[in-house]
């Protein structure tokens, strides 16, 4: 029966028996495709190459089937959805189930990951995916596209020679303010910005905390909607911060910190 079925989180509208198709000689090509971090149409953010692969990839491996294809359709309305293959990898895929992810690749079919980070394998589960393409000599392309990371550290002032991102924090009390003074002194010993990210909704949370655990005079930087209408990127002491008015609930955000 023809139609849309799963298997292995794989979406198709083909019978498994035509799953693959007639593939090209030689392995496929894995492309690392970065989104728009806001609402922002992709034809404002990404180059056109990468809107001409998005329309013609068939095979995909994404954080969230839903958020994929609204991002296709953006690229390319005249994508059918429904011949697309999507293989889900986020934080709840078993790493063991990766390599099976990957297999139109070697069958000469190119494939695309498509992350919720903005830009796949940083900070992204889709790392996973690009070490089993590397295991199996399998070509690996970056694509151009927005960083929030480096449009941040750009934005900041702080210094672009020296940086460590540190995803995100600590969740219990205690461990986020022994990382974030471990944060501080490697600031102050290495002259190296300090990037790291929180759950959009704790945002706000977390700048109070930066403010009680750390001294008045290291700076933060916060960059939110970067690349968004509302976009964002202040640097200021802590101390400034501590009488600041702000609201960062629920905006995609990066943090910098620096002396």
């Amino acid at each position: 029966m023809k139609g849309i079925y799963y298997n292995n989180s794989v979406a198709t509208s083909q019978t498994p028996s035509q799953e693959h198709g007639n593939a090209p000689d030689g392995p496929g090509t894995l492309y690392l495709m970065p989104v728009p971090m806001s609402d922002a149409h992709p034809s404002t953010v990404l180059p056109t190459t990468n809107i001409e692969l998005a329309s013609r990839i068939k095979y995909f491996i994404v954080e969230n089937v839903r958020s994929a294809r609204r991002f296709l359709k953006r690229c390319d309305p005249s994508i059918v959805i429904d011949e697309l293959h999507f293989e889900v990898l986020n934080v709840d895929t078993a790493p063991e189930t990766v390599d099976a992810m990957i297999k139109p690749l070697t069958g000469g079919h190119d494939m695309a990951i498509i992350s919720e980070a903005g830009c796949p394998a940083v900070a992204d589960p889709g790392a996973l995916a690009v070490a089993a393409a590397q295991r199996k000599g399998v070509k690996v392309v970056p694509l151009v596209g927005p960083s929030s990371i480096l449009m941040a550290l750009m934005g900041s002032g702080f210094n672009g020679q020296s940086f460590a991102f540190r995803g995100y924090l600590p969740i219990k009390p205690d461990e986020r303010q022994a990382a974030l003074k471990r944060m501080e002194k490697r600031i102050q010993s290495d002259n190296q910005t300090q990037i790291f990210i929180e759950t959009p909704y704790r945002n706000n949370k977390l700048i109070d905390t930066l403010i009680r655990t750390l001294h008045g005079a290291t700076k933060l930087c916060v960059a939110s909607d970067i690349t968004g209408p509302n976009e964002s990127i202040i640097t200021r002491p802590l101390s400034g911060w501590a009488t600041a008015t702000y609201n960062y609930d629920k905006i995609p955000t990066i943090f910098l910190l620096y002396k």
